[in-house]
């Protein structure tokens, strides 16, 4: 039983500092690697919790796509953050608010759980013990919180619409595929046949109607 409280608490610590410096860190580059590390050691401690699917589902999906595209984002943008912190301190007093409210959430829900440790347990169902980690979850997810799921997939569906919009940009001397127009060409239209006198070819003056 030593090992799996030394591996907890070796996970425990990198984590913990890892998500520290993910704040602290001045470089973003680093935050996002820190961030990275973060979500290894997380998914590390979903293994010893017998979560093995959780802690792939962190690792391939938050490690291999999401924290590679803030990286990948983070590096081709080339943000200026220096210009970003100049209004630090127009925007800290609704910091501390919202802070102080996450704060209070938090003070909260660890008073509840001191006071009745039980609550977690009386509010969800048992799950069978002769199934996998994976099918519990699915379980659970596809049949109570079905509705939840439902839910979080729409916000998500509409945040990437949005998302789609707002960095839509239409450029005037863009060229851009127009379905309709390409589908109504004609052979007439599109080809014409034209007689070169043997020995000429192609003559300047005739470039521009031969281009059309």
């Amino acid at each position: 039983m030593i090992f799996p409280a030394l591996f907890f608490y070796l996970f425990s610590a990198v984590l913990v500092g890892s998500a520290v410096m993910v704040i602290a860190s001045r470089n973003p580059v680093h935050s996002v690697l820190f961030l990275i590390l973060a979500f290894v050691n997380a998914s590390g401690l979903f293994i010893l919790l017998g979560a093995e699917f959780l802690a792939m589902i962190l690792v391939v999906v938050y490690v291999g796509a999401v924290a590679v595209l803030f990286l990948f984002v983070i590096m081709m943008l080339d943000v200026d953050f220096a210009e970003l912190r100049e209004g630090f301190l127009e925007y800290l007093p609704v910091g501390l608010l919202v802070g102080a409210i996450f704060l209070a959430e938090l003070l909260l829900v660890a008073g509840g759980w001191v006071i009745n440790p039980t609550v977690a347990k009386t509010i969800t169902a048992p799950i069978p013990g002769n199934v996998s980690n994976t099918e519990a979850i699915g379980l659970v997810l596809y049949t109570t919180y079905i509705h939840y799921f439902q839910v979080a997939a729409l916000v998500l569906l509409v945040a990437m619409i949005g998302a789609i919009v707002l960095t839509l940009r239409h450029k005037a001397n863009v060229k851009r595929q127009n379905i309709s127009v390409q589908n109504a060409r004609t052979k007439a239209a599109a080809m014409a046949v034209r007689q070169v006198p043997s020995g000429q070819g192609l003559r300047e003056t005739d470039a521009a109607e031969w281009v059309k």
